[in-house]
């Protein structure tokens, strides 16, 4: 043991692990808190795609696009069905898309193009910054596939 100067202090050698045991278990509180969710809501056969997931703490506003062009605002059983021609002004009513200025878009993957960035042009004109786009997790069979098309 190594002795400082003559005050009869002895150097601290050992490594205090309880900060990182602190760390570590908030840490983990925080990822079972904002574990994704499973969500319900209007049946849309989304696309594919390998990206990362989201952090979901609260339950997201989402704009659902339906196979027969029907639109969908909200998740569950308190979707309610808007016209294409009263969407920018549906949109500038909600006072949560107006705060929060984010919203989800789930479309499904049989729908035009066209259609679906006819929506987003709309939904950008009523305000909205934030824009994200919901698929479902790419299968290792669709992989597969892109990996041989290369």
């Amino acid at each position: 043991m190594a002795a400082t100067g003559g005050s009869g202090r002895q150097t601290l050698t050992e490594i205090n692990v309880t900060p990182l045991v602190d760390v570590m278990l908030v840490l983990l509180i925080i990822f079972m808190v904002t574990a994704p969710l499973i969500q319900q809501g209007v049946e849309v056969k989304l696309p594919e795609a390998r990206a990362k997931a989201i952090d979901a703490e609260e339950q997201k506003l989402v704009l659902s696009l339906r196979s027969d062009r029907s639109i969908w605002l909200g998740a569950g059983d308190d979707a309610a069905r808007i016209p294409f021609a009263q969407l920018e002004e549906k949109l500038k009513a909600n006072a949560r898309a107006m705060k929060e200025r984010e919203l989800y878009l789930m479309a499904d993957r049989g729908l035009p193009y066209g259609f679906v960035v006819e929506v987003m042009a709309t939904v950008q004109r009523a305000g909205i910054t934030n824009l994200g786009m919901i698929t479902n997790p790419a299968s290792d069979r669709t992989r597969e596939v892109k990996a041989d098309a290369r």
